[in-house]
């Protein structure tokens, strides 16, 4: 069955949509855009300040459930300009400091409310350390 994942420390959907599901051991997270919690705005200032956000709601969501960064497997970004990739990079190294996710990054027209960026993640609960059998032959 799934659990829908809400906290205040992150901001409120701005639409039908839950911020984070999981379903077993496994966590699925909304697209996080760059709103401050406390009042559902954009923050202003450039990239580097709204990729911050953006990571720090990921964070709010992810301490719901008692996770850490340590817990995502794949993250998706989406820019608004790729002329934006290597700040955005520089900051997300800052909070995947060991074993960083899988990653797909991709530029896109638009973001809701004029965002520059939206990440969005998969997290897994427990400690990652179960074996998997090698079946490519």
């Amino acid at each position: 069955m799934k659990k829908i994942i809400s906290t205040s420390e992150a901001p409120a959907a701005v639409g039908p949509y839950s911020q984070a599901v999981r379903v077993g051991s496994t966590i699925y997270f909304a697209g996080q855009i760059p709103l401050d919690p406390k009042t559902g705005q954009i923050v202003s200032g450039g990239i580097d300040v709204q990729s911050r956000r953006v990571l720090d709601n990921i964070a709010a969501v992810l301490g719901a459930e008692g996770l850490s960064f340590d817990n995502i497997v794949k993250t998706t970004i989406f820019l608004t300009d790729l002329a934006d990739f290597q700040t955005v990079n520089e900051i997300y190294a800052d909070y995947f400091t060991q074993a960083p996710p899988a990653r797909s990054t991709v530029q896109v027209p638009a973001l809701p409310k004029g965002a520059r960026i939206e990440i969005e993640v998969i997290a897994v609960a427990g400690d990652g350390e179960e074996t998997v059998a090698d079946t490519s032959g």
